[in-house]
């Protein structure tokens, strides 16, 4: 006789968070399908709806998820580092993380592309704030914290374009040092 370990409801919302993220960043907040979701996550649309409310409400949950990720990579990569060397250490996670997970970045795009949305304004905004303020802490100044992020947000375009491979979207990206 075999058991089956039953999933807490915790690791079943985690779950369904993934398989909306991987929907999200495909199809963004108005293109993606709830049944899509659900049926991707191995659940019923209703149990879905019963764990998050509405679609949109999905939606935000996942945007917090996408930037306390990369939050947590910029934080555990700056851990004992201050200044540029901290700002570089979570450059090159950053980098990391959005090659394991492409999906991360689409999402978190999506998350940009619909902040018309006030409620999505402001999860992407408070996600945002919080990357600030970690790179404002390792004490540099404002014009390396703008750099930093102008970097980044170049970095997301190149990725996002699949040109990095491409001569001109190596050069781009050569200059970036952060």
């Amino acid at each position: 006789m075999s058991t089956t370990t039953r999933k807490s409801a915790e690791e079943r919302k985690q779950e369904i968070l993934a398989a909306a993220r991987e929907e999200f960043a495909l199809h963004g907040l108005h293109g993606a399908s709830t049944d899509a979701i659900a049926r991707r996550a191995g659940i019923s649309q209703p149990y879905l709806f019963r764990l998050f409310g509405t679609k949109k409400e999905l939606f935000l949950e996942q945007a917090r998820q996408c930037l306390d990720r990369t939050y947590e990579t910029f934080r555990a990569a700056a851990q004992g580092k201050t200044g540029e060397e901290a700002l570089h250490a979570m450059g090159h996670a950053y980098g990391e993380l959005i090659s394991a997970d492409p999906n991360l970045l689409r999402a978190q795009m999506q998350g940009y592309a619909v902040c018309d949305d006030p409620d999505v304004c402001e999860v992407m905004r408070a996600g945002y704030r919080r990357l600030v303020d970690l790179a404002e802490g390792t004490g540099v100044g404002p014009e390396e914290v703008s750099h930093f992020f102008s970097t980044g947000m170049l970095m997301n375009v190149v990725t996002m374009l699949g040109v990095a491979d491409e001569t001109w979207g190596a050069r781009l990206l050569a200059g970036c040092k952060v």
